[in-house]
């Protein structure tokens, strides 16, 4: 999600030294590789499609692993942000590892809030967001720019572990980031309240169940090309990819209140977002946008993989029938 401020510390702590000893407990093999092999890192699920530790997905009901549930501090922790919880993880950085640099540009991301609660980590980890950077301490809470370019570097030789949840939040969540602090170096009456552990807590998570559209509204379409082309660098071009990008919206429109979300206008929301994306291709391709990014890519990224649900594949006889599962990130 694009914040104002690269990095923003919420007004809450948490007692790292037992959060790390549950998840101590639950012993190494239950740590997987990072889905897309960066070296030094592994994961560790926490809130996943339907509980499956084994599924990356996004698109459906998240529940907790049943390593979460091993884990009653850290779930009470996830409470206490008042939010509605999406895929969430830990995070580990082996020694002398990074995050290589990179933007958060998928749907799931473009208005989820990314959370990051550190558990073991050293002083000289550095998390880097935009122009700034910072080393998040165990047991702060911090949340960050995701739209801008980002990296963590460990150059100590033991591992940080971060627990890291994506939200689009709740009401008291928002008051949080209302309370936060963008810096460190805000007036010294700052206080973070402490979230002690408490064996008697029985903390009730809200999860998400709805993520992904079936048809995207046009509300929100036009929310995310207001980003985009806000975002995208003054040129030529801008201006034919915002013509075509109304064009488009306008079209869009139509079907909207012809079919809505019915599968009967499926046929045709497809064939207008393919003839869009193929005209648009050669001019967006050219603009660049504030974060270094495509312009294009992210048109793609938010709105032509996600503006229609994907087309079933063909059942054979006796097959199940399943729609396809979208790439995990």
């Amino acid at each position: 999600m694009k914040l104002p401020t690269p990095f923003m510390q919420l007004p809450l702590s948490f007692d790292a030294r037992v959060m790390a000893a549950e998840i101590e407990m639950l012993g190494e093999d239950v740590w997987r590789p990072h889905p897309q092999g960066f070296p030094g890192n592994s994961m560790l699920p926490l809130l996943a499609l339907g509980g499956d530790p084994r599924n990356e997905g996004y698109s459906g009901r998240m529940l907790p692993t049943p390593e979460l549930l091993r884990c009653p501090y850290v779930m009470q922790v996830l409470a206490s942000l008042g939010a509605t919880l999406g895929r969430t993880r830990l995070m580990r950085l082996a020694g002398q590892a990074e995050v290589t640099r990179h933007v958060d540009q998928g749907y799931y991301w473009a208005e989820r809030v990314r959370v990051h609660v550190p558990i073991v980590t050293q002083p000289s980890v550095r998390f880097e967001c935009g122009d700034e950077a910072v080393n998040m301490a165990a047991g702060e809470c911090w949340i960050f720019d995701t739209w801008r370019q980002h990296r963590v570097i460990n150059d100590a030789s033991h591992p940080r572990i971060h627990m890291v949840a994506d939200t689009v939040g709740g009401g008291r969540f928002w008051q949080l980031v209302a309370m936060g602090r963008p810096s460190r170096n805000d007036s010294a009456q700052w206080r973070p309240t402490l979230v002690p552990p408490n064996r008697d807590a029985r903390p009730e998570l809200a999860l998400e169940s709805v993520n992904i559209p079936e048809v995207m509204s046009p509300w929100e379409m036009d929310g995310h090309f207001r980003l985009i082309f806000g975002e995208a660098k003054e040129d030529a071009p801008l201006a034919v990819a915002r013509d075509m990008a109304r064009l488009f919206k306008l079209e869009w429109r139509g079907l909207w209140a012809r079919f809505g979300t019915s599968p009967e206008g499926a046929p045709a929301y497809r064939m207008t977002l393919g003839t869009f994306l193929e005209r648009i291709e050669p001019v967006a391709s050219k603009i660049e946008l504030n974060n270094g990014v495509s312009c294009y890519g992210v048109i793609l990224a938010l709105i032509g993989k996600f503006a229609i649900s994907p087309e079933p594949p063909a059942q054979s006889p006796g097959g199940s029938g399943l729609t396809q599962v979208l790439p995990p990130r």
